[in-house]
């Protein structure tokens, strides 16, 4: 694969030009044109929006529906059992870290915006049938899960299933073009690359700048019900200012210093405040009514998905579900790339089951808790005023709930700083994207200046929206920008299943070639096989039998290759590991071939001294065999130069077993 092909400058600078010059160029256009002239730009909004609703809308459900079809497909499917990474690979944050990181770059914002106010629009002015009735709850509820449920994270989980599968598994650049390669080849390195990035790095922009200016208005008006601060927007430009420095900073510090530590501070709070909410609420129906809504979604899930009210036409679609589903594609390359970040090492099938479920049943709790308190103030109580302000303005809904609480101002203040972190997460993960995006796939730390310039653009597009239509314009934005992606999400969804497909036929014939035996069973007599068996070979016996031996049967195979015109090269790392690539293949995947040092523990039966303070000075190594596809588990310390060659033989054929197969 190609991964060196990518643009790789000096220190100060790492980008790939056309992808950084054109997004920030197109960036800086529609910024412009739109703070000049704001009242075409509205009329502009307007329209595209329209034009979406009534000629795409049955593009936008049909696709959100394949993609839940997609994921969970492959998750019960054999390629389930198939790592994000090697097969040796482990996951590099715990559960609980991974948890934490996916709530709050994928939904928090939202949950905090429409938590309250999605709930009682929907019982206030349901898209069919009587408002204000039991029936208007029920289907408020209904509806609010369905906007919010498993289609969002199945849009997330195919964009990052992909990213991770071919930058982990397959070694290429962790950018949206890596995910057609089986498609169209080392021509995701030109200009279709090229471009599939770019619409990424701008649905990204606007997808994130979107929920920026939901949090700021939010913020705003927690400041003016707890300090009286004006809502305006000036103040929200002034907002969005401030709080982007705090993201910057967030964005330098990277993704374990800074990312990581606010996602758990994120999901400490919003499990306390989740917590108050359910115990000073009407506790006993608050379960009840979740045991409910659960079940009211899972019987009409399949009825939603595809429902597009043709039969009653309404424009209450494009305001609400056509809307989410274009916010959460805008979102998905920004939290996709996020998500394939952090969740390495896993199976496709862990990674199915924690992205459709875990911030799933977090999320469902959420509403069912916020907004059925809600209704049932407005329902039972009779607190009539809570839907009045919720329809005057949904930014103030949150904290007119909470005056019906016990200490109301605590928790709004509580919320106020939650909506600000949410912020701060959603900024730095979204320009920590974009960054890797217009560098080119690099994930190592680039340059500062770099990540900064994201934030700021993020929050100047927010704060430019705002001032030029306000929430109608930040929907407009979201829903247009998800548009040309949602038929690159499709690619991406073509590329992976032909790839895995690839991997299984691979499995297959690596299973059923006719090969010659392997080394050790032929190699060695009983003592000798015995002797390895117990040795415990230390790194220094390793690196000798490596450069030794395995390092000169390497070089004999590749001269030989040569010698038959085939490209070959042997490389050796600084850990001590050699390693055999043969190149010429064509557009075919390479074969590889490596044996490195890795340590070990002894058994307890050869283990004499079991202080902690003697593991490390105990360890011993293996020379074990890796291929493209990671570890194989075998090790073949002390082999002969000629069994070395034999296996090495026996690997190649293998390979080629597979390329043959595949071309059938």
């Amino acid at each position: 694969m190609a991964a060196q092909q990518q643009t790789a400058g000096p220190v100060r600078i790492r980008i790939n030009p056309p992808v950084f010059i054109i997004s920030a160029l197109l960036t800086v256009v529609f910024v412009a044109f739109t703070a000049v002239v704001p009242e075409t730009a509205g009329t502009i909004f307007s329209a595209t929006q329209s034009w979406i609703v009534q000629s795409a809308g049955w593009f936008y459900v049909l696709a959100v529906a394949g993609f839940l079809v997609f994921v969970i497909g492959l998750a019960v499917s054999g390629f389930g059992r198939i790592k994000l990474g090697s097969d040796h690979s482990e996951p590099d944050y715990s559960y609980s870290s991974w948890f934490a990181m996916l709530f709050s770059a994928g939904m928090g914002i939202g949950l905090m915006f429409f938590g309250v106010a999605e709930p009682v629009m929907h019982y206030v002015s349901p898209p069919v049938g009587d408002p204000e009735s039991a029936e208007a709850a029920r289907q408020a509820m209904r509806i609010t899960f369905f906007h919010w449920g498993i289609h969002a994270w199945a849009i997330y989980a195919v964009v990052a299933l992909s990213l991770a599968y071919f930058a982990f598994r397959q070694g290429l650049p962790l950018t949206i073009r890596s995910s057609l390669y089986p498609l169209i080849g080392e021509r995701i390195h030109g200009p279709i690359g090229h471009a599939v990035d770019i619409f990424a790095v701008l649905g990204t922009i606007f997808g994130v700048a979107t929920s920026l200016g939901l949090g700021v208005v939010q913020i705003n008006s927690g400041l003016h019900y707890l300090f009286g601060v004006p809502a305006t927007p000036g103040v929200q430009v002034v907002l969005i200012a401030v709080i982007t420095s705090f993201a910057t900073i967030s964005v330098v510090l990277g993704l374990d210093g800074g990312i990581r530590r606010i996602s758990e501070l994120n999901v400490a709070l919003a499990a306390g405040l989740l917590a108050f909410v359910l115990f000073t609420g009407p506790t006993i129906f608050l379960l009840q009514t979740l045991v409910q809504n659960t079940g009211m979604y899972i019987s009409s899930l399949f009825e939603m998905t595809f429902n597009l009210y043709a039969y009653e036409p309404t424009d209450w679609i494009g305001g609400w579900t056509l809307f989410y589903w274009g916010w959460w594609i805008a979102w998905a390359p920004f939290v996709g790339m996020f998500i394939a970040r952090v969740s390495k090492g896993r199976t496709i099938r862990e990674f199915v089951v924690g992205v459709l479920l875990v911030p799933v049943g977090f999320t469902f709790m959420w509403m069912t808790f916020f907004g059925d308190t809600a209704l049932n103030m407005i329902m039972v109580q009779g607190i009539a005023a809570l839907a009045e302000a919720v329809a005057a303005d949904t930014s103030v809904a949150l904290f007119q709930f909470f005056e019906h609480l016990p200490l109301s101002g605590l928790t709004a203040l509580l919320a106020t700083i939650l909506v600000m972190t949410f912020f701060v997460t959603s900024s730095d993960s979204g320009s920590l994207v974009v960054d890797i995006l217009t560098s080119g796939g690099h994930t190592d730390a680039s340059p500062v200046w770099q990540r900064i310039f994201w934030a700021v653009a993020e929050g100047i597009v927010a704060a430019v929206l705002l001032l030029a239509g306000g929430l109608a314009a930040l929907q407009t934005a979201t829903i247009a920008s998800a548009l040309p992606f949602t038929a690159v999400m499709i690619l991406m969804c073509w590329g992976l299943l032909r790839a895995l497909r690839i991997e299984a036929v691979k499995r297959v014939s690596l299973r059923e070639a006719r090969v010659l035996p392997r080394g050790p069973h032929a190699a060695l007599n009983w003592r000798r096989r015995l002797q390895v068996l117990v040795h415990n070979p230390k790194r220094r016996e390793v690196l000798d039998f490596l450069d030794k031996t395995v390092k000169p049967a390497l070089v004999e195979v590749a001269d030989e290759l040569k010698q038959q015109q085939i490209e070959a090269r042997v490389e050796q790392g600084e850990d001590g590991r050699v390693w055999l690539e043969v190149v010429q293949h064509g557009d075919e995947i390479d074969f590889f071939y490596s044996v490195r040092p890795r340590p070990y523990e002894p058994p307890a039966l050869v283990m004499r001294d079991t202080r902690s303070d003697r593991v490390d000075a105990l360890k011993y190594y293996r020379a074990e065999v890796h291929l493209r596809e990671g570890g194989q588990d075998y090790d073949i310390m002390g082999w002969s130069k000629d069994y070395v060659i034999s296996d090495v033989l026996e690997q190649y054929e293998r390979h080629i077993h597979f390329l043959l197969s595949n071309r059938s």
